[in-house]
């Protein structure tokens, strides 16, 4: 029996790959878009962003499609694992067209994990290589898994912490659709559909004496969707992930917070009503988050 597929990867050609290391953990995952690339850009609202290539996305610059998107543990170290991405993207003959070469887009985004396992374990080129191979269109896997493994959320106390993981949904309303993928490191707490907490102590900052120092915290978002985009567009609609992230992660977008958000358009559909897309976006943004505390919570 074929398992309905309700994350990302329903949305047709794009991949999903992860490399986890349960013993380190941390891990990476791998965001592979079709052939011809997919129109993209991004949002970094989080005062302490670790990206690769973000300044490409910006809507003025002249890059306008990726080739893959990497989101990885291992802080700055783990930027390196696009390395990896970019060897089998361009085995494959896949990049940005120059004189001389195509040459593979893949910007990347980091959480911060090294206080979850071994600070000494850390994606590189070879990790995000495995990840970007093992990428497919299967049901993407979710909870304590690739970039998600060594995630945890609620940090604001020093104590309490609890797994954030990876999440991935798929949503569609009016022939509309849009899958996203989050990878849930906050400092702050994560609530359900009713505003209750659903991972996090619960309490809200300052009932402790605690100043969290250099415990970085993290919220990565990547947004995928058919529907004919321009960049700017793609900009906006990054820009209204991020709002999503204020509703369902409470506090959001702290000093200690690098929140990232991904927009990707393959564009094999005509444009969407832009106030439903909208609105689907921060949907599934909001549902993935919540569904990557769930799958890390039952081990999913």
């Amino acid at each position: 029996m074929t398992t309905l597929n309700t994350t990302l990867t329903a949305i047709p050609e794009f991949l999903v790959g992860h490399w986890t290391d349960p013993v380190g953990q941390t891990g990476c995952t791998v965001l592979l878009c079709p052939p011809a690339g997919a129109v993209a850009s991004g949002s970094f609202l989080g005062p302490s962003p670790g990206t690769r290539e973000g300044i490409l996305l910006a809507p003025e610059k002249k890059v306008e499609r990726v080739h893959g998107l990497l989101l990885t543990g291992g802080s700055a170290f783990g930027l390196a694992a696009a390395s990896g991405v970019v060897r089998v993207l361009e085995e494959r003959g896949i990049g940005h067209e120059t004189p001389w070469a195509r040459v593979p887009i893949v910007p990347a985004a980091v959480i911060y994990d090294l206080g979850v396992g071994d600070p000494l374990a850390r994606p590189g080129a070879r990790e995000g290589e495995i990840a970007a191979r093992a990428a497919s269109s299967d049901p993407v896997l979710r909870g304590r898994v690739g970039a998600g493994t060594g995630a945890t959320a609620g940090k604001y106390l020093g104590v309490g912490a609890v797994s954030g993981g990876l999440g991935s949904v798929s949503l569609e309303r009016h022939s509309v659709r849009v899958g996203a993928l989050a990878v849930v490191n906050p400092i702050g707490d994560v609530l359900d559909e009713q505003g209750s907490v659903l991972a996090g102590p619960g309490v809200g900052p300052g009932a402790l004496a605690f100043t969290p120092g250099e415990v970085e915290s993290t919220t990565l978002v990547a947004v995928v969707t058919e529907h004919t985009l321009t960049k700017a567009d793609c900009r906006r609609l990054a820009d209204s992930a991020q709002t999503a992230l204020a509703r369902v992660i409470h506090p959001s977008h702290t000093f200690w917070d690098g929140d990232s958000a991904f927009v990707l358009s393959s564009g094999v559909l005509p444009p969407a009503d832009p106030l439903l897309l909208g609105a689907l976006v921060q949907e599934a943004v909001c549902a993935a988050v919540r569904d990557a505390v769930r799958s890390a919570a039952s081990g999913v």
